[in-house]
């Protein structure tokens, strides 16, 4: 326990060394979420998490240098207080609604945020602190990953009919004709024509659909797999 609390204080201290350390470690760490992230073929991958670890753990530093090294006032916590919220303009572009009403990329917004503040958490030398997040970060992504492969194994079908009016009873027909639960969402028609309205039916789990069974369903005029 003496060790650990020794090198704790020694990475806590400023100097030369330890800002090499630090900038080490959040090089090590954008890399370890980047990785991870782009075996999933995510837009931002292994260079992206590091620059913004990287950058997130200078500003920190920045901050002790100006108020440790050159003794001037002011609160040391307002330029990394600037990257938390500015970040979210970075993650706000990896965000992406799909054709099927689809949102993807939120958990990769979410992951460049998570790398920003333990960035910040490097620079101010809480290397520990960092390493306990870093380490339930990753495990957090790969475990519960599995539990939401069941929302991705979901099948979309939309639908477009013809009178808008009778969108509760053309609803009623497909399910009595499918016969099979199903979750709607009402969309903008794709023909654009003016009375008609799309609907996107959302199956729990693949399922083997009858086009031609749809199809005869009144109002029905169009049918696509999303």
């Amino acid at each position: 326990m003496e060790t650990y609390r020794m090198i704790a204080d020694y990475l806590s201290t400023f100097g030369i060394i330890q800002v090499a350390i630090r900038a080490i470690l959040a090089i090590v760490v954008g890399c370890l979420i980047g990785a991870e992230r782009a075996k999933h073929g995510r837009a931002a991958g292994m260079r992206t998490h590091i620059l913004v670890c990287l950058g997130a753990a200078m500003t920190a530093m920045t901050s002790l240098y100006v108020s440790e090294v050159l003794n001037y006032g002011g609160d040391v916590l307002r330029i990394p207080a600037q990257v938390i919220s500015g970040i979210g303009f970075l993650g706000a572009g990896m965000i992406i609604l799909k054709s099927n009403n689809t949102i993807v990329g939120l958990t990769t917004a979410a992951g460049i945020w998570a790398t920003a503040t333990i960035g910040i958490a490097i620079g101010y030398g809480f290397c520990i602190g960092a390493a306990v997040v870093t380490v339930l970060l990753m495990l957090s992504i790969n475990l519960f990953a599995r539990m939401e492969r069941g929302r991705k194994n979901a099948e979309v079908l939309y639908v477009e009919i013809d009178d808008m009016y009778k969108t509760n009873e053309i609803i009623a027909n497909l399910r009595a004709t499918l016969e099979l639960p199903f979750n709607v969402q009402v969309l903008p028609p794709k023909s654009g024509y003016e009375g008609h309205l799309g609907l996107a039916l959302t199956f729990g789990k693949k399922t083997e659909l009858e086009f031609s069974k749809i199809s005869v369903v009144e109002h029905v005029v169009y049918i696509a797999e999303e």
